[in-house]
């Protein structure tokens, strides 16, 4: 069946693609399924496939939508990457980012190279670019199904450095690759190490000299429209000079997002989230026109190879997901559950499919390597939103992207190695803690004295095990505040004579009396009065735990959802 439109008018097919994309959308999440899968199947059904509407050069018309999209994603996705935020992190990303780079692509070359027994080059590019994981995919459906929790902060900053490891790799198995293929020696082996160097090297360079400019830029700009025009500027401004110079416009354009959370957290105003109004509109056409882009006529001579491939970089991302997860002491839901977000693949994987495409050097093997590997990224970008959902929804994130009670902690607020010898050490402990993990430019010294005061006026200690200093901030600020555990109990002299083993200071603005009586009182009541909820708290081997545990289904009684009414106490 063909439908074809003899029509070039980007506008025409824009139009098109976006009705499509979001009945299709809508019509999956009635379905309760990704509206990414349903925007994907809406590009195929229109698409050369089945009933051809559009063919593939359909898609050339509105490039420049794809490499704004594309940036647009990468920005959101380097905003992610907020050193102070990720502290407690790093532990996870790091072993993530080694198993990454070696399980996976380790698997997918010996699956290709001895199941199908295809050349070595063949199986080292394919096992690189197994390590991509597709962020706008990821992206969408956190988004989509409101999810927030450890599990969503170590997933999407891993896509960030997947993407980063994928692109580095990469450069360096397409440079050992064509010594292979290069017959006069014009390659040499200085490229192998250079090339992937470089590459990296000049994205940085161009997205942190592009994020310092918008920074500088906006400093004296205050109006909505200034600061929309400033950023869309530093999007193109990136992406087009990243294309002219050979750079990878995804990696420049995440730099860029990375560069302005880090050097200006507060101006949150800026960058992505000047495009939060028309950003689903953006979306929709990409995950559109990458169904309609999809090519399934080479699946029949190649299912063999693509099979492998899914497969191989399934089996890759669960492995490595659960061995890092473990290594690093995660909690039980992200050590499961985390690989099954890594499964959606787009974007960078195309992209870099295309580059061996467009080299003469590998035409020997160019076609095939292409018509597998976007068949391949198909099947993950159909099968990867339906397990990012799942591994949202068994992680225990799904939904929690709202405001609660004690929101204002989070896991870098969090400390579980805590060994005081005096109330006085740790409040200052405390006090070092909250300015550092909320970047407060306050003086630690006035704020330390202040607290001090509060204690001196009033103990802290409530009984059982917790104690509730506090401190005032000026009016027109944050609610802030950090917690500290400690498994064995410290040696400090507490009405009721049991060990303190938990600490919560919280640093409530000055015209905010209520929502701090209204925490206090809860911490009060819940963590004091709840046997339960100590003993899991108490016993928490990590800031990643107690965040957990304080998030958990069964504890919304006391950190509640703001907006809605708290559970009534058992009687």
């Amino acid at each position: 069946m063909n439908l074809e439109l003899s029509i070039d008018n980007p506008l025409f097919i824009l139009s098109v693609l976006l009705a499509a994309g979001g009945i299709c959308g809508d019509l999956a999440r009635r379905l309760h399924l990704p509206s990414v899968t349903g925007q994907i199947v809406a590009g195929i059904l229109l698409g050369p496939a089945v009933l051809g509407v559009f063919q593939h050069d359909a898609a050339h018309h509105l490039t420049p939508i794809v490499h704004f999209a594309l940036g647009l994603i990468a920005v959101d996705i380097g905003t992610h990457l907020h050193l102070r935020r990720l502290r407690n992190h790093f532990r996870r990303l790091g072993f993530l980012l080694m198993l990454e780079a070696t399980v996976t692509p380790l698997l997918v070359y010996l699956a290709l190279v001895l199941g199908a027994r295809t050349d070595w080059t063949i199986g080292v590019l394919f096992g690189t670019l197994a390590i991509a994981t597709a962020p706008a995919t990821v992206l969408a459906i956190v988004k989509e199904t409101r999810s927030r929790g450890v599990y969503v902060r170590t997933l999407v900053a891993a896509v960030a450095l997947n993407n980063i490891a994928c692109i580095t790799l990469f450069e360096l198995a397409f440079v050992a690759v064509r010594l292979t293929f290069d017959p006069e020696g014009q390659t040499d082996g200085l490229q192998l190490v250079l090339r992937p160097m470089l590459q990296l090297g000049s994205a940085v360079l161009l997205g942190g000299a592009v994020g310092g400019g918008l920074i500088l830029a906006s400093r004296h700009m205050h109006r909505t429209e200034q600061l929309t025009t400033v950023s869309i500027i530093a999007l193109f401004l990136t992406t087009g000079l990243a294309g002219a110079l050979g750079i990878s416009s995804l990696l420049s354009c995440l730099v860029l997002g990375v560069t302005m959370v880090n050097l200006a957290p507060e101006k949150e105003e800026i960058g992505h989230r000047v495009f939060t109004s028309f950003e689903p509109a953006v979306l929709t056409v990409f995950f559109t026109l990458a169904g309609l882009d999809l090519d399934f006529t080479y699946l029949a001579q190649g299912w063999f190879l693509v099979a492998l491939f899914v497969g191989a970089r399934v089996a890759g991302k669960l492995t490595a997901g659960f061995l890092a997860m473990r290594m690093a002491g995660a909690t039980t839901r992200v050590r499961r559950y985390l690989g099954w977000g890594l499964i959606p693949q787009a974007g960078v994987a195309v992209g870099l499919l295309l580059r061996v495409r467009e080299d003469p050097l590998l035409g020997p093997i160019s076609q095939m390597v292409l018509a597998v590997g976007v068949t391949a990224v198909a099947v993950n970008e159909v099968i990867g939103p339906l397990t990012t959902r799942l591994g949202l929804q068994r992680a225990g994130d799904m939904g929690k992207d709202r405001a609660r009670l004690i929101d204002f902690i989070h896991e870098e607020n969090i400390s579980t190695e805590f060994r005081v010898s005096s109330m006085q050490d740790a409040i200052a402990r405390l006090v070092d803690l909250l300015v550092s993990s909320h970047g407060l430019s306050d003086d630690r010294e006035q704020l330390l004295a202040d607290a001090l005061e509060h204690e001196a006026h009033m103990s802290s200690c409530i009984g059982r095990g917790l104690a509730l200093p506090r401190l005032t901030l000026p009016a027109g600020r944050e609610f802030a505040g950090v917690m500290a555990v400690c498994r064995r109990g410290m040696e400090i002299e507490t009405p009721d004579g049991e060990p303190l083993r938990c600490l919560v200071l919280v640093a409530a603005p000055e015209d905010q009396n209520d929502r701090e009586k209204e925490v206090l009182s809860a911490l009060a009541r819940s963590i004091a009065d709840d046997w339960s909820l100590q003993v899991q708290l108490y016993q928490a081997k990590s800031p990643a735990h107690v965040y957990e545990i304080l998030h958990a289904e069964e504890f919304e009684d006391f950190n509640y959802f703001l907006g809605s009414e708290p559970a009534a106490p058992a009687p």
